[in-house]
């Protein structure tokens, strides 16, 4: 699906997303996995699958300083398991699990009201 906003300023949004990539600006990132903040990207998050999901995964999200991660699923919505999210819990960070579509729209509307938000998104089934 390809995504339009009218002036995306210098920020990095998510201006295409389909199985196996996402699309920041013009730049095209195949994954498996990638982290996009609105200041930097990630492109190798090295995360195969929601499987494959750990605590410190989730740990190398806090250098981004969110206030809230997006946490795309692929093409389906999967939850990790509760233990693996506790360092985001406990550093008063928000989380919402999605699919790779909803974690790019939401992505992108957050950045674009300003907010501290990671997307990290799992790009692979």
């Amino acid at each position: 699906m390809k995504l339009h906003l009218a002036s995306p300023g210098s920020q990095n949004l998510i201006t295409r997303y389909d199985a196996g990539f996402v699309q920041v600006g013009e730049r095209r990132l195949p994954g498996p996995s990638v982290v996009v903040c609105p200041d930097r990207v990630l492109e190798q998050w090295g995360v195969a699958s929601v499987a494959a999901l750990t605590a410190e995964d989730f740990r190398r999200l806090l250098e981004f300083t969110p206030d809230i991660v997006l946490l795309g699923t692929g093409s389906r919505l999967r939850f990790p398991a509760p233990t693996l999210t506790r360092c985001l819990a406990e550093g008063r960070i928000g989380l919402e699990v999605m699919d790779l579509g909803a974690a790019c729209r939401t992505y992108n509307i957050l950045a674009g009201e300003g907010r501290r938000v990671a997307a990290a998104l799992i790009l692979q089934d």
